[in-house]
């Protein structure tokens, strides 16, 4: 209210206080240490964002654009000022490669960070951001140069057998239809010291893939039981069959004891005794005849004292006369048909 108003009242010199008043001292600017820092990362970002828009703008124009070299000597040349100005800058990610920073996309692998196109294959070069990739001692690997260079080796074809997937895609992403995803993958088979194919572990005689029956080795290839034994089996001197278990042995020759008979009248020897001709068993009768050493009087062999007359054997005992059956001398006997007379009964029968 107006009643209420007072004129401002201007205080006199003596009303001032005669204490000094202190005087505000101006500060240093002491900004924090992580200040620049912020400001990196905050570059960072915005030349990242730089990066895709230029990329985005060369691909739409059909003009290939190479904005990261550029952003990568920027970012180069501001480190190198910052460390001038006595501020140590880290960026978030440094290429393994180059060991330039990232401004742009990171790829992460292996334990690294890399420029997507720095990512390549040890051997050839190729860029490995967008497929499989195989790690070895630390560095990567395309499919193909990985299985060349460290997987096992075919003995029959001598092309690698692809046993193990890339640990960034352990499944084939298209498998063909009614596959298992991992169907790219090769089985190895081992055998005689050496890897195969399993398509490619066949009889070497006849081309047949082993089952269950397994197979045999000789002088470092594999046989299939039916051709191993034909080809190096020994052979029955009987029969010419292969000998796989139960045989005898006789004549410089293995033979099935069924085969081991007499030739001319097919009887075994149950005696255990034998007579050998030309590198063939007979048995005693059978060997004389062929040996043309039968008795012409009793068919039997002679094997002892012998009397040869008219072509024929005898045994001494029976050379006789087929009349009287008197003992014959050589010399004093007279034949008429097929047989023997002394010569009286000759004369008697025949004159």
């Amino acid at each position: 209210p107006p009643a209420l108003r007072q004129k401002p009242q201007h205080p006199s010199l003596s009303a001032v206080p005669s204490s000094p008043i202190p005087v505000p001292q101006p500060l240093i600017p002491s900004p924090p240490p992580t200040a620049a820092a912020r400001q990196l990362d905050e570059l960072l970002a915005d030349l990242g964002r730089m990066q895709s828009k230029l990329a985005a703008v060369g691909q739409g124009a059909g003009v290939p654009v190479e904005p990261k070299p550029s952003l990568d000597n920027m970012l180069g040349s501001l480190t190198r000022d910052l460390q001038e100005l006595g501020i140590t800058a880290t960026p978030a990610s440094v290429c393994a490669t180059c060991r330039k920073p990232i401004a742009g996309k990171v790829l992460t692998a292996l334990g690294k960070t890399w420029h997507p196109e720095h990512f390549t294959c040890a051997r050839c070069g190729q860029e490995l951001g967008s497929q499989p990739f195989f790690e070895r001692g630390g560095q990567a690997y395309c499919e193909e140069d990985y299985h060349q260079a460290f997987s096992p080796r075919c003995a029959y074809c001598a092309g690698p057998i692809r046993e193990v997937s890339p640990p960034s895609l352990p499944c084939h992403p298209t498998p063909p239809p009614g596959a298992s995803p991992c169907c790219f993958l090769q089985k190895v088979l081992t055998a005689l010291d050496q890897t195969w194919h399993p398509e490619h572990f066949f009889c070497a005689h006849c081309g047949k893939v082993f089952g269950d029956d397994g197979f045999h080795e000789r002088s470092g290839k594999p046989y299939c039981h039916q051709d191993f034994l034909a080809m190096f089996a020994p052979k029955c001197q009987g029969c010419d069959r292969p000998v796989t278990d139960n045989y005898l042995s006789a004549l410089q020759g293995v033979w099935h004891p069924e085969c081991f008979v007499c030739m001319e009248c097919l009887s075994s020897f149950a005696s255990g005794s034998f007579f050998e001709l030309q590198g063939r068993p007979y048995c005693e009768l059978h060997f004389h005849q062929r040996q043309g050493n039968i008795c012409h009087g009793c068919s039997r062999p002679v094997t002892g004292r012998c009397i040869t007359a008219a072509g024929r054997k005898y045994h001494p005992e029976h050379f006789i006369c087929a009349y009287c059956l008197g003992q014959l001398q050589k010399g004093t006997f007279r034949e008429h048909g097929d047989k023997m007379y002394c010569r009286a009964c000759h004369d008697k029968l025949f004159l």
